[in-house]
C-alpha cells in the first residue's frame, strides 16, 4: 500500500473510531476496567470489620498487633492487544474480512485507552510472534499500532495463539488488560495459555467469525480454500446434507469455545463480519 493511500485509510479509521470512542466507549471502558487494578499504598492498624485477607502477617508478627495492607486504585493501566494475523483472518464473505473488523476493534480499544491516559501496546501473532509494539501513551502511538497492523505482511499463515500469550506474559511483568482478538481457529491448545495469563492479568477474548462459517451459501459446487494450510476442498453448497454437516461442525466448535472460556473465567464476545460490532462490545463492557 502506497504511503498516501495508507495515510488516508488511517485517517478514515481514526475519524470513524474516535467518534465512537468519544461518544460511546470511553465511559463504558472506564467503568469496565478502571479500579480493577490495585496498588499497595501502606499498612495501618486493624479495625473491626476489616477483611482477614488484607492482614499483613509479617508486620503483625513484628509488632505483635494486627495490621492490614491498604491499597489505592491504580490510576494508570496498560492495555495489550494480542491480535491474530494468521491466514484465516483474511476470510470474509461480506464487505469486510475478519482482519478489517479486527483493525476497527483495535482502533476503538486503542483510542479508549489513550483517552483515559492509559498505555496501549500490541502483539501480532500467527504461529509465531510477528511483531511486538511495547505499550506507550498518546494518540501518535495508537496510530503507529494501526499503521503497523495495516502494513503487516506476516511471515507465516499458521496459527498458534499460545505463542503470543507466552510472549505477552514474558514481556508484561505489571498487571495489564489483554484483549485477544482472533477467530480462535487454532489446532494448538491456547486455553491453557489464557488460564495462565489470567492468573496475573485481566484477559478478554474477542471472537471473530463470518456467517459463511455457520451456514454454506447456495452457490452450487464451490471450492473451499484453507488459507493457513493451502488445502482446497470441493463442496456442493446446495446439498442439504453438506449444509447440515457444515452447520453441525460449526455449532460443535462454537459450544466448545464457549464452554472453555466460561470454565477458564475468561470474558468473551463474538463479533461477525456482517454485523455491527458496537452492541456486542458495549454489552461486553457492561457485563463486567
Amino acid at each position: 500500500m502506497e504511503t498516501k493511500e495508507l495515510l488516508k485509510k488511517i485517517r478514515r479509521l481514526e475519524i470513524k473510531t474516535k467518534g465512537l470512542t468519544k461518544h460511546i466507549f470511553s465511559g463504558e471502558y472506564h467503568s469496565a476496567f478502571k479500579g480493577r487494578g490495585m496498588a499497595f499504598s501502606e499498612v495501618r492498624d486493624y479495625h473491626f470489620g476489616d477483611e482477614v485477607r488484607t492482614i499483613d502477617w509479617n508486620v503483625t508478627a513484628r509488632f505483635n498487633e494486627p495490621y492490614v495492607k491498604v491499597f489505592d486504585e491504580e490510576r494508570e493501566l496498560t492495555v495489550m492487544l494480542i491480535i491474530d494475523v494468521s491466514g484465516s483472518e483474511e476470510f470474509g464473505t461480506t464487505e469486510k474480512t475478519k482482519k478489517d473488523i479486527a483493525l476497527e476493534i483495535a482502533a476503538i480499544l486503542s483510542f479508549s485507552a489513550i483517552s483515559n491516559n492509559d498505555k496501549v501496546g500490541a502483539i501480532f501473532v500467527s504461529d509465531q510472534v510477528e511483531k511486538y509494539i511495547p505499550p506507550e501513551k498518546g494518540k501518535k502511538h495508537a496510530l503507529i499500532i494501526l499503521r503497523e497492523l495495516i502494513e503487516l505482511k506476516p511471515k507465516s499463515k499458521g496459527t498458534n495463539i499460545a505463542e503470543g500469550l507466552k510472549f505477552f506474559r514474558n514481556t508484561q511483568k505489571k498487571r495489564s488488560i489483554s484483549f485477544v482478538i482472533s477467530d480462535f481457529m487454532d489446532d494448538h491448545d491456547f486455553f491453557e495459555g489464557l488460564k495462565v495469563s489470567r492468573k496475573k492479568h485481566d484477559v478478554v477474548a474477542i471472537r471473530l467469525l463470518d456467517k459463511a462459517e455457520e451456514e454454506l451459501p447456495n452457490m452450487g459446487i464451490i471450492q473451499l480454500y484453507n488459507a493457513e494450510t493451502g488445502e482446497t476442498t470441493w463442496v456442493n453448497s446446495n446439498s442439504a446434507s453438506a449444509k447440515e454437516l457444515h452447520k453441525t461442525q460449526f455449532e460443535k466448535f462454537e459450544k466448545s469455545l464457549q464452554k472453555e472460556f466460561m470454565r477458564g473465567g475468561i470474558d468473551y464476545v463474538s463479533v461477525a463480519t456482517d454485523e455491527d460490532y458496537i452492541k456486542p462490545l458495549i454489552k461486553l463492557f457492561q457485563n463486567r
